[in-house]
């Protein structure tokens, strides 16, 4: 099974393709749109603001080429900044338009909590989904971010606490977001990027 991942100078990548190869996908980069074809699986990671790593994506033709992607069924997955990217709006450092492919707004995490939140939290599972198929409530994945999304409960199906409920894992048609780094949680991670290797060889829709 292969997976591309999506290279537009915003993401932890050699980790990512490490921890994708380790429960078995073939991985390349993607530093074109046309070079997503013939994957099974599109990768969408991020690290830094929200803005600029939209505007990049859109300079490179990826912002219409990943609305297509999802447009047709396929598969996409979004990690940290990536998965935020999936959402309509960003309130960070201003008003922002993301890809718009799931209904929600990125805002601040509250005040009275530390920010960044930086470190190890626990998921608690929501609902039964295939990707959390490996996994169980009260194990430790590992975040970093200062805002988070804002979307409809029927979406979520982990979340984490952090003066809020943080949608930790979302699922949505072909659509997966992690808000926390996978490739940095160790074990959980792992068993989580294998429930989203199943997922899609299955070709579930949850």
């Amino acid at each position: 099974m292969r997976a591309a991942v999506v290279d537009y100078g915003a993401g932890n990548l050699r980790s990512v393709e490490r921890a994708l190869a380790r429960v078995g996908f073939q991985v390349r980069r993607a530093e074109r749109p046309e070079e997503l074809e013939g994957a099974d699986l599109a990768v969408l990671p991020g690290v830094g603001a929200f803005g600029p790593a939209v505007r990049r994506l859109a300079q490179m033709g990826f912002v219409d080429a990943l609305r297509g992607w999802v447009g047709e069924g396929r598969p996409l997955l979004g990690l940290c900044l990536g998965m935020q990217l999936l959402f309509e709006w960003s309130e960070e450092d201003g008003l922002h338009q993301g890809l718009g492919l799931l209904p929600g707004r990125v805002v601040r995490l509250p005040e009275g909590v530390k920010v960044p939140h930086m470190g190890w939290n626990r998921l608690e599972l929501t609902q039964p989904s295939a990707v959390t198929a490996h996994v169980a409530s009260g194990e430790y994945v590992y975040f970093v971010h200062s805002y988070y999304v804002r979307t409809d409960a029927d979406r979520v199906v982990a979340e984490t606490h952090y003066g809020v409920r943080v949608p930790a894992v979302v699922v949505a048609a072909g659509v997966v977001g992690f808000q926390f780094h996978p490739e940095k949680s160790g074990d959980v991670g792992r068993r989580l990027l294998q429930g989203v290797r199943e997922r899609v060889a299955a070709g579930a829709r949850r």
